[in-house]
């Protein structure tokens, strides 16, 4: 018989270390539904010409780490490896845009594929959560996600991270730019893929993390110095927003991220103890996406958050989640009193208790053995006496202290000693 492994570059989430996986998401999406962002979920696949379209033809992401396929009808399908050009489509495809009260905040969680050398942090099955407020300008919301990002991590008991700051200008400032940094480029001793990314996105450049690279773009023209008086307005507003509402920051000429579509605002959330893959999140203002698909002028803001290097962000600042056992009440059936144990266990789950119970016929031994595996706070025992008697024992895990309880008042009991 042949063993089956995960693909290289992914994972399996098995309990108990899940549940911090579950934990993460809900932390980071808690602040987001506060604040008015309904879910959305899109397919894993899309049109290739989607991603090609909006992430951009010269990034790293469509020309080497896209999974691709054809369907049997001849469809060029891609596996989604970010999320917010889905979503965007999503939104136009069911006219949210129509529907007046713009902006559409939406949020959402799922796994994205790239093909890359797999490393720490780094997969080519990755889980992120994300939100994006489509269809309306203002640095407003610009902040508000920056804030609900700072809030989630602060909440799951993070402290070593950076938020990084830029404004990539628009499409007024930012061909006169362009311009001047392709210039600079073109007299520089590059190779000659990035000498063909500097024609297609200029900026892309400046994203190369190769020392060799690095040591040339000393002097190259910054972005800042070619702002309108629009763009740095803007910002301005973004910093001030940021800044008033106690949120620490740092800017950073040249961050630019890896997708085409930013514009304005971006952001980037790394943290210090991951090493080179330090990035954990990061995101920024799209204006011009919905019309590189095929929409109206819609301009948007987003930014995604990887679960997986939050997770590693955690583990690096020694970080434990107070994670509730997934069993509060497990139960015993000793000889012919399982259909009674039974049915209470169902009737402790409709009551609103996280039950469970021994099963495969083991004996006192060694369902007390599982009980104590499930992190339960009481355990039932009953055996074919007990039920005689009308009555189950129902042990303290912690403390060790055991009595009958009353089958018709066992549910309320446990209810209460649970609070």
């Amino acid at each position: 018989m042949a063993t089956f492994q995960a693909p290289k570059g992914t994972y399996d989430l098995i309990p108990p270390f899940s549940a911090k996986y579950l934990a993460v998401r809900d932390a980071i999406s808690a602040p987001l539904r506060k604040a008015g962002y309904g879910y959305i979920e899109t397919p894993g696949f899309e049109d290739v010409n989607l991603f090609a379209r909006g992430v951009g033809e010269s990034t790293d992401i469509v020309t080497k780490e896209m999974f691709t396929l054809t369907t049997k009808g001849g469809t060029n399908l891609a596996l989604r490896p970010e999320g917010t050009a889905s979503v965007l489509r999503a939104a136009l495809e069911a006219s949210l845009h129509k529907q007046g009260n713009l902006p559409a905040k939406l949020w959402y969680s799922g796994s994205y594929y790239r093909y890359e050398r797999p490393q720490k942090g780094r997969y080519r099955h990755f889980s992120q959560v994300g939100a994006e407020a489509i269809g309306a300008e203002d640095p407003a919301l610009d902040a508000e996600l920056i804030i609900l990002a700072d809030q989630a991590y602060r909440t799951l008991g993070l402290s070593n991270f950076r938020i990084l700051l830029n404004s990539l200008g628009d499409k007024e400032c930012r061909p006169v730019y362009r311009e001047a940094l392709q210039s600079f480029l073109r007299g520089l001793d590059l190779d000659e893929e990035t000498i063909r990314r500097a024609e297609i996105n200029p900026l892309r450049v400046l994203d190369d993390k190769r020392t060799d690279v690095q040591r040339q773009l000393v002097g190259a023209p910054m972005l800042r110095d070619y702002l309108c008086d629009a763009c740095k307005a803007y910002h301005e507003e973004v910093r001030e927003l940021i800044t008033a509402a106690g949120v620490a920051f740092e800017d950073d000429e040249k961050l630019v991220r890896g997708l085409d579509y930013y514009t304005r605002t971006t952001f980037e959330f790394v943290h210090d103890g991951l090493g080179a893959q330090s990035a954990v999140g990061g995101g920024g203002r799209y204006d011009g996406l919905s019309e590189m698909i095929g929409g109206p002028a819609l301009p948007s803001v987003g930014w995604a958050l990887g679960v997986d290097r939050t997770v590693l962000a955690l583990e690096a600042e020694g970080i434990e989640l107070d994670i509730p056992a997934p069993t509060a009440v497990f139960a015993v059936a000793l000889g012919a009193s399982k259909p009674r144990v039974f049915g209470l266990v169902t009737e402790l789950r409709k009551a609103g208790v996280a039950a469970d119970m021994s099963y495969g016929g083991k004996g006192l031994k060694g369902a007390m053995k599982d009980a104590n595996r499930s992190g339960a706070r009481f355990a039932i025992v009953a055996g074919d006496r007990d039920l005689a008697d009308g009555v189950v024992q129902v042990k303290d895990m912690e403390s060790g202290e055991q009595g009958p309880v009353a089958l018709t008042d066992v549910v309320e009991a446990l209810r209460a000693k649970l609070g």
